[in-house]
């Protein structure tokens, strides 16, 4: 008995956890920086929905505008991940926030002036096309620099509790700007954000990875977009998105409709709330369950929860179910996150996270666009469908398509390096029952936990 009670201490005592992670030499250095920079990725768009609809007095217009901005940055932020890739963390953030910070300032003069809603549509292209993939960035640093160690798993759960802080703090905050301050004051807060946490985040060139080697000749660098896993996960968070951007035009315009607009802040704080407390339990709990079959029980989870936020009549309810919205979208976002590490290549995987943050901005634009027009017709009721609606198609996608996120073969997954003639290891199931403390291909050792999937 006193045996296996000293154990079990031993093994709790070396768990890695965050405070081990952070105090890894030169984290903070990049994990600081980071934060602000990325931080304005949840901002932007509620603080264009805000300035425009304040401009315009049309909800519809100012999805549509916050719409555009966010397919800019879906169709560019891949782009974005395959130069950085190949050039350079540096050589590719530093012209691209100043760029950002250009174009979010001339879609707010020209919103602030009265433009015609072309017009803030045309501005709005460059303000989305120039937000810098931070978040895809700073995972490749951790990859980079805790290649072969434990504490790579925990790096992974940290990065998808920062985003998901990223996602649902960042509207608060534009938010609590734009109502209480003045309706531009989101966009100049998201702008000088992105300014100064870009280049500071840049001018730490120790921990910047190296750009991937050019390939040999009459050889291509393998897309990301290739492999099938990526392409579900992508179904998977433009349901999330879509979520986030039909709550915020739905919440908006409910608290508008009862007459305190006010109610609007503390209504998206809830939802937040039960996206941070979801989040950090996710990154905490050594799960059992495997991923693909967490990432299947959340997307049921967040879909069950979407389906009643249209029957919501008083901001009691509205803020109950806010909040479990909130904890099932936790694990669904965290978990499509960290299985990028099993599925995508070293090579290619930062161009993997910036499809999926792509993803999720493209869901959001297109609910906010839908959740905008229906509220306009109907009443904020019908834009809460929206969520429903893209979470139910998602889920019947993932369920049709849960074969193609169990990677093949792990071998050639941990180190995309590996020669072409590397023996291909047996697949996932039988692999972690055969070998639980597997050894990868640079011949460093880490002990893989049991699951069942």
């Amino acid at each position: 008995m006193t045996s296996a009670v000293t154990t079990d201490k031993s093994a709790t005592t070396t768990r890695p956890g965050y405070g081990q992670l952070l105090r890894t030499p030169g984290a903070l250095g990049f994990v600081l920086p980071g934060f602000a920079a990325r931080l304005p990725f949840g901002m932007l768009t509620i603080s264009i929905l805000l300035l425009v609809q304040h401009a315009t007095g049309s909800y519809g217009d100012a999805g549509i505008v916050s719409a555009v901005t966010g397919v800019s940055m879906a169709l560019f932020a891949p782009v974005m991940g395959k130069f950085t890739d190949r050039r350079g963390q540096s050589a590719v953030l530093v012209p691209v926030v100043l760029v950002h910070a250009t174009a979010v300032s001339a879609l707010t003069a020209l919103a602030l002036l009265g433009a015609p809603l072309w017009a803030l549509a045309l501005a709005a292209v460059p303000a989305g096309a120039s937000v810098p993939q931070v978040g895809p960035m700073v995972r490749s640093r951790w990859a980079a620099k805790l290649e072969g160690s434990p504490l790579l798993p925990t790096a992974a759960a940290f990065e998808s509790v920062t985003d998901e802080f990223t996602f649902v703090v960042g509207p608060v905050l534009a938010t609590a700007l734009c109502t209480g301050i003045h309706p531009a004051a989101g966009l100049a807060t998201e702008a000088a954000l992105t300014l100064l946490g870009g280049l500071f985040f840049a001018a730490q060139r120790a921990t910047e990875p190296q750009p991937a080697a050019r390939p040999a000749d009459g050889e291509k660098h393998a897309s990301a977009l290739s492999f099938p896993g990526l392409r579900v996960l992508i179904v998977a968070f433009l349901g999330i998105g879509a979520v986030f951007g039909g709550m915020q035009i739905s919440l908006a315009a409910f608290s508008s409709e009862i007459g305190n607009p006010g109610a609007n802040g503390l209504l998206y704080g809830i939802f937040a709330a039960g996206n941070m407390i979801a989040g950090i339990t996710m990154g905490a709990v050594a799960w059992k369950i495997g991923p693909r079959r967490r990432l299947l029980m959340g997307y049921v989870g967040l879909t069950a929860a979407a389906s009643v936020l249209w029957a919501a009549n008083s901001v009691i309810l509205l803020g109950a179910l806010g909040l479990v919205v909130g904890l099932c979208i936790a694990p669904a976002l965290i978990t499509g996150y960290t299985m990028v590490e099993q599925l995508i290549p070293a090579a290619s995987r930062t161009e993997a996270f910036t499809w999926l943050t792509g993803a999720v901005a493209f869901g959001q634009a297109v609910a906010v666009t839908l959740a905008g027009r229906l509220t306009d017709a109907h009443g904020s009721s019908y834009g809460f469908l929206v969520p429903l609606v893209a979470t139910a198609l998602a889920l019947a996608t993932l369920l049709a398509l849960r074969a193609k996120l169990a990677p093949k073969a792990p071998s050639r997954i941990v180190n995309s390096s590996a020669p072409a003639s590397a023996p291909v290891s047996a697949p996932v199931s039988s692999a972690v029952k055969s070998a639980p403390n597997r050894v990868n291909e640079r011949g460093i050792g880490h002990r893989t936990p049991v699951t069942v999937d």
